[in-house]
């Protein structure tokens, strides 16, 4: 059986699923696109191809490879889009909670079946209907667990607002001895503007560090928290096209070890600077899909 074990987004990373890019399907139509980042793409005939996402996550492999980290694919299903494994569950201590996501993608969650069957059924917990949730908007982190959320009266009308009241609620409910902090995000039809989930403007680090992107926050008092929280010294701020290249969206392998896209120049640098040990892939061509790194794995289990 696997024991899964996620208190944070830093510790040694042991297993992980990483999506899979094969046969993700023709060019979406305009109508079809999830976010304003995709349709952009779509429409301005740049929309990524198969081959080059398939080579970027092949990198992405290559590094958990490196570092002896447990990969499983999810099984590919013909023509469907498997890329953002992030959306579809997430882990949190020793339960698996599957998202309650866009109905269209619910059967990407049939592709992790051959995981989910080694996991103890009484740990996968499966949210009522009225609670919408996708796992880019949650990151465990020691003693606080911090959600991304969108409560306003429109949220039905933004396809971009992924993580509802309910979600806040039914995860304080599931670990009542967590402190939770959820954050207001900014949603748009702009993608220079829109902060799609939590990790798309925030991302704590190893070395108490964290990136953090201050106009992806509606509510200034939140962001400012994170900032106290961190301390002022230890974060990097990203600038709203560093949020838009999806800066944020980087990935620990432990609390040396951060996964980052070859052309985030600024931020590589930085984190060097910090005593990082960073692993750079090309991601570019996925990142057009406003998700990145963080967006591509489902980690299950951290020492």
């Amino acid at each position: 059986m696997l024991r899964l074990n996620i208190n944070d987004e830093i510790s040694r990373l042991r297993s992980v699923v990483l999506g899979t890019a094969e046969s993700c399907g023709p060019v979406p139509s305009p109508e079809e696109a999830y976010d304003p980042k995709s349709l952009e793409h779509i429409l301005a005939g740049t929309y990524p191809r198969e081959e080059d996402m398939v080579r970027e996550m092949d990198a992405f492999a290559k590094v958990f490879e490196k570092y002896g980290v447990k990969v499983y694919r999810p099984e590919v299903i013909e023509n469907c889009n498997q890329i953002f494994s992030r959306d579809i569950a997430f882990v949190i201590e020793d339960k698996l909670i599957i998202a309650n996501i866009l109905p269209d993608r619910e059967k990407e969650v049939e592709a992790i079946l051959h995981v989910l069957e080694e996991i103890d059924k009484g740990h996968i917990l499966r949210p009522p209907a009225e609670v919408h949730v996708e796992g880019g908007d949650v990151m465990p982190w020691n003693d606080y667990i911090f959600i991304g959320t969108y409560t306003y009266d429109d949220y039905p009308q933004h396809i971009t607002a992924r993580t509802n009241k309910a979600a806040v609620e039914y995860i304080a409910e599931q670990f009542p001895h967590k402190k939770i902090k959820s954050f207001e995000l900014r949603k748009s039809k702009k993608a220079i503007e829109n902060a799609l989930h939590l990790d798309c403007c925030f991302q704590p680090l190893g070395k108490g560090k964290a990136i953090l992107h201050k106009n992806g926050f509606l509510v200034e008092e939140e962001y400012q928290w994170l900032v106290d929280f961190f301390g002022r010294e230890n974060i990097f701020e990203i600038t709203p096209m560093e949020m838009y290249q999806m800066f944020s969206n980087v990935f620990s392998i432990s609390p040396e070890v951060v996964v980052s896209e070859q052309g985030f120049v600024r931020l590589n640098t930085w984190l060097r600077e910090q005593g990082f040990q960073v692993e750079e892939v090309p991601y570019s061509e996925i990142a057009k899909q406003e998700g990145l790194l963080r967006c591509s794995t489902l980690p299950l289990v951290r020492d």
